[in-house]
């Protein structure tokens, strides 16, 4: 690969990871505040079309970044942090499909239980499912940075 094909392809790269990073960083941001200012059902419509409209922007700007970033890594000898790369970006993917099934069902569960607002048992399943949620968020959190820290150490 040319030098100046390598250089487009690494602002490719970094160009996809900022905005896969900037907006996970800012969905974090509007929840806290939509859960303080948002009525429960006013929450469910508005994280429901959030989570629709991101699925646009940030899952091709994952996707774009992983190939990228395996093109990069294509230059590279294979060694065990290139091996590990391989594995948070699967590892990545698989939470985030995980996540996107979640957030759905948590959407339908959540409706369900303002339809029905005195039912106890909808109740404690809608705060377990979203203990789960946060749990899941901090793990694609996690992986996406261990994944740019890897990417560090493949640079050099």
């Amino acid at each position: 690969m040319s030098s100046a094909a390598e250089a487009i392809l690494l602002t490719v790269f970094i160009l996809a990871s900022c905005i896969w990073v900037g907006g996970f960083v800012a969905i974090a941001v509007v929840a806290r505040t939509a859960a303080a200012v948002l009525e429960p059902r006013q929450r469910v419509a508005f994280f429901r079309s959030l989570g629709r409209t991101y699925l646009l922007v940030g899952v091709p700007a994952l996707l774009v970044a992983l190939g990228t970033g395996a093109g990069l890594l294509s230059r590279h000898r294979w060694d065990g942090t290139a091996g590990a790369a391989v594995l948070v970006a699967l590892a990545l993917v698989s939470c985030l499909t995980v996540a996107v099934v979640q957030a759905r069902r948590m959407t339908r569960l959540r409706r369900r239980a303002l339809a029905a607002p005195a039912n106890a048992r909808l109740d404690r399943r809608v705060n377990r499912s979203a203990r789960a949620a946060v749990v899941l968020r901090a793990m694609i959190g996690a992986l996406s940075l261990a994944l740019i820290i890897l990417g560090s150490f493949l640079a050099t």
